[in-house]
């Protein structure tokens, strides 16, 4: 079993868009009280998605990431200084009347970076250690900061109970951090560091893989009929979603490129443009009701196109960036 989902988890170009199909089909074809029934996985999904990406994470680094400060300044001034207020204008632009939609714009660029920044900083073989900084405070500045930005930008738009979205994120994200602390504690008592990372550290990220493709499933079921009964919305979503990619990929390889040594950039590009939807998937269903349903859908499609550009980033970087030094 461990094997399949590892596999999956490498293969997440393929798997995600096969679980939003079936996800649709579910929703499509079945009885609408049992798709809404799947609601209730939301919440265990999420925590299975999250917790054990904490595992991986060494918080540690946190205080290492201190000593390259002008590169996790810029990264953070780009993910919460510009970004968000691209999708926010951007979602204004699109969707004048459907605030939700806009809404889910917002949140998919409010929680920078993910596991996945990590991963594709490694395939890119730029530097990881800034990465794994740039994913721990991104997402504790994101999550801090989430329920203010949606406040200040779509209050007057949508039903924004600021506390109800606060407790959303301490129970989806820091609960999950501090037991993926715990855990990662506990088990490294037993085990030395190269154990742990060859032996337990690849099995987390699998499991993560299961939640990830669980809520994926969940939000194309809940959206199906919508979509079932308006196919165009699938394009009007995509693309405002294609020109935030867009636009943040050129971007930050500009900065990258000018700014910054070869790893860095490459740590700069990925964690300013991956964005830890499936958080924000959580969100928008758990803390939006039923209105929410129109923002997740926005989230969904987003992991299209964000898995799609980041793979295909990675063959871009040794023209752009030059080889690594190892190849130089």
């Amino acid at each position: 079993m461990w094997k399949l989902l590892i596999k999956i988890n490498k293969n997440l170009t393929y798997a995600i868009p096969a679980l939003m199909v079936a996800g649709f089909c579910f929703g499509a074809y079945v009885d609408p009280d049992l798709v809404q029934k799947l609601k209730s996985w939301i919440m265990p999904m999420t925590f299975l998605m999250v917790y054990p990406m904490m595992v991986t994470l060494n918080i540690k680094h946190l205080q290492q990431g201190l000593k390259n400060v002008r590169l996790q300044v810029l990264t953070q001034v780009i993910n919460f200084g510009l970004i968000p207020f691209v999708a926010y204008g951007l979602g204004l632009w699109f969707f004048p009347d459907q605030p939700y939609m806009a809404l889910g714009l917002l949140l998919a660029s409010l929680l920078p970076t993910s596991g996945m920044t990590i991963s594709w900083t490694g395939f890119a073989k730029g530097n990881m250690g800034a990465a794994i900084n740039m994913t721990v405070i991104g997402l504790t500045l994101g999550s801090l900061a989430t329920p203010f930005y949606v406040k200040a930008l779509l209050g007057a738009k949508v039903d924004v109970n600021v506390m109800l979205v606060v407790k959303q994120i301490v129970i989806i994200v820091f609960i999950p951090m501090l037991l993926g602390y715990l855990t990662r504690t506990a088990l490294l008592k037993k085990y030395s560091m190269p154990e742990f990372k060859k032996k337990i550290a690849p099995r987390f990220p699998a499991l993560s893989t299961i939640g990830v493709l669980g809520i994926v499933f969940v939000a194309m079921a809940l959206k199906a009929k919508t979509v079932m009964a308006n196919p165009a919305i699938i394009g009007v979503i995509l693309l405002p979603v294609l020109i935030i990619y867009v636009l943040n990929f050129s971007l930050s390889t500009m900065v990258g490129k000018f700014m910054f040594k070869r790893g860095d950039a490459i740590a700069l590009v990925y964690g300013t443009v991956m964005r830890n939807l499936s958080i924000a998937l959580a969100i928008a269903i758990n803390a939006f009701g039923e209105a929410g349903a129109n923002a997740a859908l926005v989230i969904a499609l987003s992991y299209i196109v964000q898995v799609q550009s980041a793979a295909w980033y990675v063959k871009l970087t040794d023209p752009i960036f030059g080889p690594p030094p190892e190849e130089a």
